[in-house]
């Protein structure tokens, strides 16, 4: 055959093809023809696919009913000094650790005089609570700030949680010789849960 016919041959056979597809194409989408799919599997009890959809909740609660963005938020009101901003480190490490985080950030405070203008030990050795160690004296020193709150949470978590001292109240007789040191951190709780 002819290169000349064969092209016309070719473009006559396409042009079918193109006049065929939007005829049958008009015909499935005017329903007028009903397309036959045969199944990929068929079904049955052993291989139903059941699709469910997994219910995400609104709000996922950490402690007393907030979520960790609106502790943050609360510690974060009562939080002062070289503590401000640490709202969020408090509330993860002790949700992390089982330690009531007003609690936790109570001591600080008291602890710390962070309320006005935190301790030497706070300021320069990143150190919360006066943890004894090394690095600052008698002290620990940590690297940073952070690392001296996780630090202290875990120190409040191995020293009075794990043994069942859950609140200021029944850490006072341990904690501190101060018999009013209970009431002088509860003080700091109130203001935490009312901010």
């Amino acid at each position: 055959m002819k290169p000349k016919t064969l092209i016309g041959v070719m473009a006559s056979v396409l042009t079918l093809g193109l006049i065929f597809g939007a005829v049958y194409y008009n015909k499935v989408v005017n329903k007028e023809i009903i397309v036959y799919v045969p199944p990929l599997f068929e079904a049955s009890e052993n291989n139903i696919i059941e699709e469910t959809a997994e219910e995400v909740p609104d709000r996922i609660e950490v402690f007393d009913g907030l979520t960790i963005e609106e502790l943050t938020d609360k510690l974060n009101r009562i939080l002062s000094s070289d503590l401000t901003n640490m709202g969020y480190a408090y509330a993860n490490y002790s949700i992390e650790l089982g330690v009531d985080p007003y609690l936790a950030v109570a001591i600080s405070m008291h602890e710390t005089g962070c309320k006005w203008n935190c301790s030497y030990l706070a300021k320069v050795c990143n150190n919360i609570g006066g943890q004894k160690g090394s690095g600052c004296g008698q002290y620990a020193a940590f690297d940073t700030l952070e690392d001296g709150i996780y630090a202290f949470i875990a120190n409040i978590k191995r020293n009075y949680v794990d043994y069942g001292l859950l609140n200021a109240e029944q850490m006072n007789h341990k904690y501190a010789e101060d018999p009013t040191w209970a009431s002088k951190v509860n003080k700091y709780v109130e203001q935490i849960k009312n901010s």
